[in-house]
């Protein structure tokens, strides 16, 4: 009997011990942490200045009046600047007529470059062949062998290597690639992924009239941003920054939503992707139904439990009232669960909707504008970018918070939230001008040469 208890307890002592290790394990394989990354810099000939864009839109026979001072309303206001970078099928005077050929050379001169600029800045830690999780997203361009595949061959990567290509997730791609390799690594021990994100330009320019399909080749440029994670203890403390959470939502199920941002043939069967008045509201919406789940996670609970005393408040006194106006109501201080803010920069509309639903000032959203200003919107990449103007000002220290936040077609808005592990002093694409940054005038020239387009009357300007 004595030998059946004691027989018992060993066996129950055990079975706790390996729940409490497997228990560790897979706390340890949940941890993904953040390398380093890379943001692509094209060579300078593709730079796409002030006097480069007002050619390309005299250059298209089809644009009338109406056309050319809507163009040139969006290019002023757009927030972009004179250092861009555009594909050499558009340089070369050759939009309206590209080539699979051009789309293949954009995708190649991205991998040749970024990919090989972030296994050196490992000095020789990662390689190639280390890698166990490849995730790649190109919204507009899905050939075959995928894109996944030609950097699988290029870089002599594993037959093991598990791969995945995404494509038509539009601008919030960046975070649902970074969730799908999230997910791959918690399935694996000690292991690394290489998640890379550009956009294929060079075949997807309008040539057509529709103004709201037209926007887009006024805001997309070239870009690219290639990340290294990695789940495994023994390079924690090489890490720049590790992911504490990350939500997704998607309301396309809301028509007008799902209608905002798409690529769709206009009356003359050209096609293009549309970019309706309702992107900015759309983005909100989102970005609402994202926050509902986001806040309890990264805020601390004083401020939840102020804001609920707040809204209970409210309704108190509403009730209470019988005569007057709505009172305002609280409004939640992201800033006591996040020290920066790392915003898609979309566009200009986008960027303030964003500021005003979180309640933000200028200095937060300096860095999205700022890369909009120097890099335009790249798509799902953009995030580095302003990643790494933050990176490249010093303004990430150890135990800062950033908040990650996307947008994208479908409508989709994804959010994370990232705690700075390490040393952050990288300057990576902003290194040759982030002194210059922010400019004292971020307004365009274009007005300069072309401002007598104003004095015209005749048509309406979208936004």
């Amino acid at each position: 009997m004595e030998l059946l208890l004691l027989l018992t307890v060993l066996l129950f002592a055990h079975a706790v011990a390996y729940l409490a290790w497997a228990a560790v394990l897979r706390r340890r394989q949940s941890r993904c942490y953040l390398l380093d990354y890379v943001c692509h810099k094209p060579s300078d000939d593709r730079k796409v200045t002030t006097e480069m864009a007002g050619a390309l839109i005299e250059r298209n026979p089809r644009l009338g009046l109406s056309e050319y001072r809507f163009l040139l309303r969006v290019i002023v206001g757009s927030g972009i600047g004179e250092e861009t970078y555009s594909p050499r099928n558009i340089l070369d005077s050759r939009e309206d007529t590209p080539t699979h050929q051009d789309a293949v050379d954009e995708m190649d001169a991205f991998i040749d470059d970024a990919i090989a600029e972030l296994f050196a800045k490992s000095g020789g830690l990662i390689k190639p062949r280390d890698v166990d999780v490849l995730v790649v997203n190109v919204s507009m361009f899905s050939p075959a062998p995928s894109i996944v595949s030609r950097i699988v061959r290029r870089y002599g990567m594993r037959q093991d290597v598990a791969a995945y290509n995404l494509s038509g997730m539009g601008c919030s791609a960046g975070l649902i690639s970074l969730d799908l390799a999230r997910n791959a690594l918690r399935t694996r021990r000690n292991a690394t992924a290489l998640v890379v994100s550009t956009e294929s330009i060079a075949p997807n320019w309008y040539p057509g009239t529709d103004k709201s399909m037209m926007l887009g080749n006024m805001l997309f440029r070239c870009g690219g941003s290639a990340v290294l994670l990695s789940n495994d203890p023994a390079l924690r403390g090489r890490a720049k920054m590790e992911l504490t959470c990350l939500v997704r939502s998607n309301i396309a199920a809301n028509d007008d939503a799902h209608a905002c941002a798409q690529q769709r043939e206009d009356a003359d069967g050209r096609v293009g992707i549309s970019l309706s008045k309702a992107l900015p509201k759309a983005a909100v919406r989102a970005f609402t139904v994202n926050l509902r789940t986001l806040a309890p996670r990264i805020l601390p609970v004083t401020e939840l439990a102020r804001f609920a005393a707040g809204l209970v408040l409210r309704k108190l006194s509403s009730s209470s009232r019988k005569h007057g106006g709505k009172s305002e109501g609280p409004k939640i201080n992201f800033k006591s669960g996040v020290d920066h803010f790392c915003l898609h920069p979309g566009g200009t509309a986008v960027i303030q909707a964003v500021k005003r639903s979180l309640g933000l000032d200028d200095g937060d959203v300096e860095p999205a504008r700022m890369t909009l200003h120097r890099w335009g919107n790249t798509s799902a990449s953009s995030l580095w970018y302003v990643l790494s103007y933050m990176e490249a000002k010093g303004r990430l220290q150890r135990g800062d918070r950033v908040l990650m936040v996307t947008f994208g077609s479908g409508f989709k808005c994804n959010s994370c939230m990232w705690e700075v592990k390490g040393d952050m002093a990288d300057k990576g694409a902003w290194a040759d001008c982030v002194d210059d940054y922010p400019p004292a005038n971020t307004a365009n020239p274009y007005m300069d040469k072309f401002g007598w387009l104003n004095d015209v009357e005749g048509d309406t300007v979208m936004f």
